[in-house]
């Protein structure tokens, strides 16, 4: 027992920090588990040994985690064919007046369909849109962006596939002997937190939430400056122009960003470089002198209102040579989740050759990367700085890799398969709600549909799978299981019960939520969920007087783990929505702290009332 407390202990903490792979911190929790199991027999009354392979490996094949990875899938297809963004542009309104009403919209919109679908590929739609909205309105996008992933938390918590913790929880009780929860057995207790839930996101989180510099702030600087970039031609003046003193002879009024050469990016101080033909220069300046610079070496401004403020100040030949060419843009965009190239380096990933648009720099968690780009290995939720043709950045929007979040605002059009994918994607929820098929079975044939059908291809489809949550939601089943076998649940359900607060199911109740709420920020909502199902069966034999009310505590204590599980609001690691908002929003780790924190004890609060009004827990 106390071996798996200790192995249960590192694994939390290898997964807060992140010094390896979540990836990696699995694959080595699943071996050691394997090799104890191996080594040590634990038999049941029948002599099987509950800690062999076949025990242990199960979790791989469990129906809830297939039907998690069945709905990313589905997921995925609504994002290939545009589907909900047919629905979302037409909640937007272009007019600056009305863009905080369309905000409101979006947000209840997400809300409402979360509780249907998984929320990821909703934010994924969601961020650059809100992102747009609120440049209209010429507000800070992280008084929006952190609301978002609430609000799609929230609305997750309402239906038992609206999140995977839900769908988990679920079937850990019928592995262990209980009945599976119903679609909408939670759904009313549920609304009453996202009602209290969305009236703080709403009202109070962007009030709370800190102003913070983006990645183009940081990286270009005072927005009194402007940007152009220059490619160094063979006969150009500047070729040979060494930098001393910390100044460029040839560009004494320009600050000089960095230099790309040859794919390969030189940062500050350039103290003994030489300019070389080829070279691409990013600088900044001020009008006046960069009209001045552009007169003499022609390049090309990063943006089209740079490019029109900077024509009223030039000569003739300099406006001639601007205008032939086509506008440079500054573009931020985002890593997905199913981006081919997360877990690549730009080395790797040559993302000049590919796309034809250079890469200035990293933020990642609302910090920006300094050391060497080439050797940074991208990950999901990075946002990358990038200058290159309009054309080039309109062309990213059609990538499932990325997410545009600003330097184009072109809508795409609605593909032809988004009428195709929509009722696929209704049928399957249809048919789960009123139970005609199982979810893992109505799942598994919804995606198979959007395949079949052409919604998107098998390459699209094996890429919406996350590998994380694969390994995480296996490797964890394993270690509940050995928890159990070893009695290492048994004991913390007997700690949480030593508790003086813990004399009644009510209290018992409400620590529960509490611990697991406060777990689930710091582990993940997928793992908290395997580990604490255990132990809220446990806690509810306690109080069990009769087999009935054995039954309804067990499942008034399982929702509360969903309910507590789904409290992902004050960190980033505790749900994956969180981690993709963080660039776009331009969040450190204690804004999560600041703006979350309050939210998990209000709803806490709030789930007592419920408990005791709703449940009649006493």
């Amino acid at each position: 027992m106390w071996f798996m407390l200790g192995l249960t202990a590192c694994a939390v903490y290898s997964f807060m920090r992140e010094r390896f792979s979540l990836e990696l911190t699995c694959l080595v929790l699943m071996s050691v588990l394997l090799l104890y199991g191996q080594a040590f027999t634990f038999e049941d009354a029948d002599g099987v040994n509950r800690m062999s392979a076949r025990y242990l490996l199960a979790g791989f094949s469990n129906p809830s985690l297939i039907a998690v990875l069945a709905l990313l899938v589905i997921g995925q297809s609504l994002i290939q064919t545009d589907s909900l963004r047919f629905v979302t542009t037409r909640l937007v309104s272009p007019e600056k007046g009305r863009a905080l009403a369309s905000v409101f919209i979006i947000m209840l919109f997400v809300t409402a369909l979360s509780a249907f679908m998984n929320n990821t590929p909703l934010v994924i739609i969601a961020i650059p849109i809100m992102k747009s909205l609120m440049q209209t309105a010429n507000i800070d996008p992280g008084r929006v962006m952190m609301p978002l992933s609430f609000a799609a938390i929230l609305g997750g918590m309402t239906t038992l596939i609206g999140s995977s913790t839900n769908l988990l929880v679920s079937s850990t009780m019928v592995e262990m002997g209980y009945r599976p929860l119903g679609f909408f057995e939670f759904t009313y207790p549920a609304l009453i937190l996202v009602a209290v839930g969305m009236a703080y996101v709403l009202l109070v989180a962007p009030h709370i939430l800190p102003k913070r510099a983006s990645i183009k702030d940081e990286i270009v600087g005072d927005e009194k400056e402007f940007v152009a970039e220059l490619d160094i031609a063979a006969d150009s003046k500047l070729v040979g122009s060494e930098c001393m003193d910390g100044k460029f002879a040839s560009l004494q009024d320009m600050n000089v960003k960095l230099i790309q050469r040859g794919g390969r990016i030189v940062l500050p101080p350039f103290e003994g470089f030489t300019i070389n033909a080829g070279d691409i220069l990013i600088v900044s300046a001020t009008r006046e002198s960069l009209g001045r610079l552009l007169s003499q070496y022609p390049g090309f401004l990063l943006s089209e209102e740079e490019k029109e403020i900077m024509l009223t100040g030039l000569d003739e030949q300099s406006e001639t040579a601007l205008q032939s060419a086509e506008t440079r843009v500054l573009a931020q965009i985002m890593i997905t989740p199913a981006s081919r190239f997360a877990d690549m380096s730009l080395e790797q990933m040559n993302f000049h050759n590919q796309f034809g648009a250079i890469i200035l720099g990293i933020q990642r968690r609302a910090r920006v990367v300094r050391r060497r780009l080439g050797r940074i290995t991208l990950e999901p939720g990075d946002v990358l700085l990038i200058a290159g043709k309009n054309s080039v950045i309109n062309s990213l929007r059609d990538s499932l890799d990325f997410i545009v979040l600003s330097g184009s605002k072109k809508d795409l059009p609605v593909p032809g398969k988004a009428p195709v994918a929509f009722a696929v994607f209704i049928a399957t929820i249809t048919l789960a709600a009123t139970g005609v098929l199982s979810i893992p079975v109505a799942a598994f044939a919804g995606a198979a549909a959007m395949v079949a059908t052409g919604c998107l291809d098998m390459q699209q489809a094996t890429r919406a799978i996350d590998r994380k949550i694969f390994l995480l939601v296996g490797s964890m089943l394993a270690l509940g299981q050995a928890l159990q076998v070893t009695g290492g649940v048994e004991y913390l359900s007997q700690s949480i019960l030593a508790s003086p607060l813990a004399s009644s199911p009510l209290w018992t109740a409400s620590i529960l939520f509490i611990i697991v709420a406060i777990a689930t920020n710091v582990l993940t909502n997928n793992a908290c969920a395997i580990l604490f199902t255990p132990v809220a069966v446990a806690l509810a034999e306690k109080f069990s007087t009769t087999p009935e009310m054995h039954e309804y505590l067990t499942t008034v204590f399982a929702i509360t783990v969903i309910f507590a599980a789904n409290c992902s609001f004050a960190s980033p690691l505790g749900y994956q929505t969180n981690l993709l908002v963080m660039g776009p929003g331009h969040y450190r780790f204690r804004d999560f702290m600041v703006a979350g924190a309050p939210l998990v004890i209000l709803l806490w609060i709030t789930y007592i009332f419920i408990a005791s009004q709703y449940f009649g827990l006493s």
